[in-house]
């Protein structure tokens, strides 16, 4: 065997060393079916997972291409029983399958009647089932094809569901012509999306998620409904719509907490469908209102619980979610995969960024030490005060001054999470603040005043996580966050990774008091990106 960056262990984890010259590609092919679990300096650990192969299989890869990927680069022999469990776990996909009988109703086939038994006999599956047709085939109740395959991927037995889509309401809609064009990559994940008919797309931030959703609806030309994260990134969708397509303003319906038009093309808060009434969600005739062809799902990693509900009901509809990372810190990833779809296209950050597309990015933690007494009250604090403590710690102003001061001119995001923290910073830095408190149309000009230069520097809190299209900025100094949050860091660097017009590269900051919780949740939330091949560097405060 040739001696390779990573082992490959019987209990489906796998050691990659960093240094190793084969590292970068070995990451690359991991990622596809394998999730990073811990990045330290020279070993990072993988874990492969059901899910992780599931996801790999719906994309097209089967056992041959993982236990390829694995022998090219291990440095011992894969374990046998590794080995045995990754061809059985993908082999279980697509095993059972949710179609049409020549009756047009659902039913779950399999042609394998031991695993049909199992499944049908199973308690929550067979309270959807409404009795046998055939030795090989159930009947499924008409409102249960989306919790059927919820209960199906718990089971261990995920379906594919061969059941079509209502075509929806037609409405014509294009590409405009222009002076862009969609780039290789988007309209592959287009195809891969349409070939799979429901799916996840997932592409870094900056990569142009939008033009893929809009590239989806000039595909489908039916009414489609667009379901964001909130107000301001509704009007973004609208305008990059108006800008792509030929949709006009007339076609294009806002359906927020201020505005509540349904058109052809409507964009919806996930806000507006979760606020309730009377103990009912107020807004839930929104999602039959205009007969819709497809759904799109913006930062799918976010769907509040209530909306995959609601997204179980809504299975024969094509349902698209776009996202740059699939990982939720609730564990919900299952849902994503059973409700929306399995993820249909990935494209890794780096190699965007190699064609271009995205800034290049250095990412820096900058430790400070806490004073005593504020160290003295961290130990006498409760675990749940601890990481406020810590991560609001006044000692990170002047190391943000002098963050700033070397960047000076540079566009920059000062990112944080309390609010007193935002206040303070924002009043000794003397610049504006964003927070959830700032009401949409003061949010809507300092960021244009942001983008067109007029100001340069932002606090801002998480609302500008996600959806915010900032293309200048390329520095961002983040000072606190929730918690361990993978996508969270994800999403904040994403802020920096449009191009810039002078090529520059952008500069990630992380500050942390050293030898508290909040250095502890750092290392958790570089996990992502520490697999997309982004690297930390550690810098003691005094060197600034």
């Amino acid at each position: 065997m040739t001696s390779g960056p990573l082992i490959v262990q019987s209990d489906k984890t796998a050691l990659l060393e960093v240094d190793h010259p084969q590292a970068a590609d070995a990451r690359h092919d991991l990622a596809i079916f394998a999730e990073l679990e811990r990045a330290p300096e020279h070993i990072h650990t993988y874990r492969i997972t059901r899910l992780g192969l599931w996801n790999a299989r719906a994309a097209g890869h089967d056992s041959d291409f993982v236990l390829g990927v694995l022998d090219k680069y291990a440095k011992f022999a894969v374990p046998g029983s590794v080995r045995a469990d990754i061809t059985e776990t993908m082999g279980r996909y697509g095993r059972l399958v949710i179609q049409r009988s020549i009756d047009g109703d659902l039913e779950l086939f399999s042609t394998d009647r031991a695993i049909l038994l199992e499944a049908s006999r199973h308690r929550k599956i067979s309270e959807l089932l409404d009795g046998p047709i055939s030795n090989e085939a159930f009947r499924i109740q008409p409102w249960a094809r989306g919790q059927v395959k919820q209960e199906l991927l718990k089971l261990g037995w995920p379906a594919e569901d061969f059941a079509g889509y209502a075509e929806g309401t037609p409405h014509d809609i294009s590409l405009a012509q222009g002076d862009w064009q969609i780039r290789n990559y988007q309209n592959q994940a287009v195809e891969k999306f349409w070939a799979g008919g429901s799916g996840v797309v997932v592409l870094p931030c900056g990569a142009g998620k939008t033009i893929v959703g809009a590239a989806a609806m000039a595909v489908a030309k039916t009414n489609t409904l667009i379901l964001v994260t909130n107000t301001v990134s509704a009007r973004q969708w609208k305008s990059e719509l108006l800008k792509r397509t030929t949709l006009t303003e007339d076609e294009i319906g806002e359906y927020s907490g201020s505005m509540k038009e349904v058109k052809p093309v409507t964009i919806a808060t996930y806000q507006i469908l979760t606020t309730k009434r009377k103990s009912e969600y107020a807004h839930l005739a929104l999602l039959n209102a205009n007969d819709w062809g497809l759904i799109v799902y913006d930062e799918v990693h976010l769907l509040p619980a209530p909306i995959f509900k609601m997204t179980a009901d809504l299975q024969a509809r094509r349902r698209l979610g776009l996202t740059a990372t699939l990982v939720r810190e609730d564990g919900k990833e299952g849902d994503v995969f059973s409700l929306i779809g399995p993820k249909r296209f990935d494209a890794p950050w780096k190699e965007i960024e190699a064609q271009g597309y995205i800034a290049p990015a250095a990412c820096f933690e900058v430790r400070v030490d806490m004073q005593d007494e504020e160290r003295l009250n961290y130990a006498i604090a409760s675990q749940d005060e601890r990481y406020r403590i810590a991560a609001t710690s006044p000692i990170k102003i002047p190391v943000i001054t002098a963050l700033m001061n070397k960047h000076k001119g540079e566009p920059t995001l000062v990112i944080g999470q309390y609010l007193d923290q935002i206040h303070a910073v924002s009043g000794a830095l003397k610049v504006p603040e964003i927070t959830g408190e700032t009401p949409i149309d003061e949010r809507e000009r300092l960021f244009d005043e942001f983008r067109t230069g007029k100001i340069n520097t932002l606090v801002v809190s998480k609302v500008a996580n996600f959806s915010i299209d900032l293309p200048e900025a390329s520095v961002a100094i983040q000072i606190s966050g929730s918690y361990g949050s993978r996508q969270e860091e994800a999403q904040r660097l994403g802020r920096l990774l449009r191009p810039k017009a002078d090529g520059r590269s952008a500069s990630f900051y992380t500050i942390i008091t050293r030898d508290t919780v909040d250095q502890d949740f750092a290392q958790n939330r570089q996990r992502f990106l520490a697999e997309q091949g982004y690297s930390y560097e550690i810098i003691d405060a005094h060197e600034l």
